[in-house]
């Protein structure tokens, strides 16, 4: 059977280079005591074979496209019971997974955002990612206070993991190569069981703030309609990406707070 044929469609860019392989599996340090990886869009297997031969770790895939899933079947020799078809994203994961898990992957570019945003809803499962991404993307993650990069994925995230930039990844390494630098980078989970406000009202100041990344806060929360007393403090001067974690979360209490 012939190696699967990379699919623009799915914005698959299969790895090629066994080396910078073993990086990104050696990169898994199980931290939260998981014994499961699972590997989102394992392709032609590259990170598959190295996982398997990882004894402490029981590897299941996730796989989109048929074609690779037949492939990892026949050709890698995964057993059956080890590969989960379908998408990550449509996934019911925390039913999948309801122990800490790790998870891996050289993420479909396309949809490497949604995946985090996956990963966050289940936070409490997945207590280590180690993934490859668009570097731009991998940099606004990891990102620190007042980085110009910093987006709304720096802040949920960094609110729930802590995250390290581990290396950079040129595109001759891949079939075919993308138009950009890769990266990979790890995140772990922090202490934070819960915040003091909701959850999801945290989300939608977060995003809300970033809507409109240019303007300070004062202007960006103005759909909010906040009390003009609460506009005053200095915070509403900032823009967002000047903001840390712990400012946003102090930020959406008082929020909260506002509307009592």
């Amino acid at each position: 059977m012939s190696k699967v044929k990379p699919k623009k469609h799915l914005g698959q860019h299969f790895l090629n280079d066994l080396q910078i392989a073993d990086d990104i599996v050696n990169a898994m340090t199980a931290f939260g005591g998981y014994k499961e990886i699972y590997e989102i869009g394992p392709g032609t297997g590259v990170l598959t074979t190295r996982l398997m031969k990882k004894e402490e770790y029981k590897t299941t895939v996730i796989e989109i496209d048929t074609e690779s899933v037949v492939y990892l079947a026949n050709e890698v020799g995964l057993p059956k019971d080890q590969i989960i078809e379908g998408d990550f994203l449509k996934l019911d994961f925390g039913n999948i997974a309801p122990h800490p898990v790790g998870l891996i992957g050289n993420f479909p570019y396309n949809i490497s955002t949604q995946i985090y945003f996956k990963i966050l809803e289940n936070k409490d499962q997945i207590t280590e990612c180690v993934g490859m991404i668009q570097k731009e993307v991998a940099e606004r993650i990891a990102t620190k206070k007042g980085g110009r990069t910093a987006g709304i994925l720096t802040i949920l995230v960094q609110a729930f993991y802590d995250v390290e930039y581990l290396f950079t990844v040129p595109p001759g390494v891949f079939i075919p190569p993308p138009k950009v630098d890769s990266a990979v980078i790890r995140l772990k989970r922090n202490d934070r069981k819960s915040l003091p406000c909701k959850e999801e009202t945290f989300f939608k100041v977060v995003k809300q703030a970033f809507s409109t990344r240019r303007k300070t806060l004062r202007n960006a929360m103005k759909p909010y309609g906040l009390p003009a007393e609460l506009l005053e403090d200095p915070i509403f001067k900032k823009r967002a990406e000047e903001l840390s974690v712990e400012d946003f979360i102090d930020l959406t209490v008082r929020i909260e707070e506002s509307r009592k």
